[in-house]
Parts: C-alpha cells; sequence; structure tokens
C-alpha cells in the first residue's frame, strides 16, 4: 500500500514504515503529524485517484527530527570585471516516519 501526498508543494510517494525528508515543518521531535493532500492511494491494485484530492483521505507521521542539507556554493562571477561572491546555503529537511495510510 502507498500513497502519492502533497507535502508543502512537493508530490512525495510514501509508504508505511518509510522515512521521508521533507520541507522543514512546524512541530517538535516525537510529535504527530498528518497529510490531508492525498492525491492517490494505492491499497494492493485498488487505485484511488483524486480530483483533486482523494475524500477522506489521510496520512499520519511521526517527526523523528529536524536536519540539514548538504551545502551547496553558490559562485557569481563576471569575467574581466574584478567581480566576484561566493555564498554557500543548507536547506533545512525535517525527518517523518509515516505510521498509516487511511
Amino acid at each position: 500500500m502507498y500513497a502519492i501526498v502533497d507535502i508543502a508543494g512537493q508530490q512525495l510517494k510514501v509508504a508505511k514504515d518509510q522515512y521521508v525528508y521533507t520541507p522543514k515543518i512546524e512541530g517538535e521531535a516525537g510529535a504527530a503529524v498528518t497529510f490531508d493532500k492525498v492525491l492517490l492511494v494505492d491499497n494492493e491494485g485498488t487505485v484511488q485517484v483524486g480530483s483533486p484530492l482523494v475524500k477522506g483521505a489521510k496520512v499520519s507521521g511521526k517527526i523523528l527530527e529536524h536536519v540539514k542539507g548538504d551545502k551547496l556554493i553558490v559562485f557569481k562571477k563576471k569575467r574581466r570585471k574584478g567581480y566576484a561572491v561566493k555564498n554557500g546555503h543548507r536547506q533545512q529537511y525535517t525527518k517523518v516516519q509515516i505510521e498509516s495510510i487511511g
């Protein structure tokens, strides 16, 4: 059984007992979270496709921790002008364990 869920603008395929890295969600580690925007549910071959959402379907999970992604280097340069700027960025994610789909 799996579902496709819209979490903070990203569509993710989730299954029970799976770990998912989502954009940062408000909440402490150990808190329960529910996702209502379920786009598709597959229950052992029986597929329910929403238009745009599946009615009554929810995906619940538990926040495990807040983590940072790998550092990305943003480098800008204009040749022959003496202009060079170097910046770094680390995106913040939330690690969520999917507990149930229903």
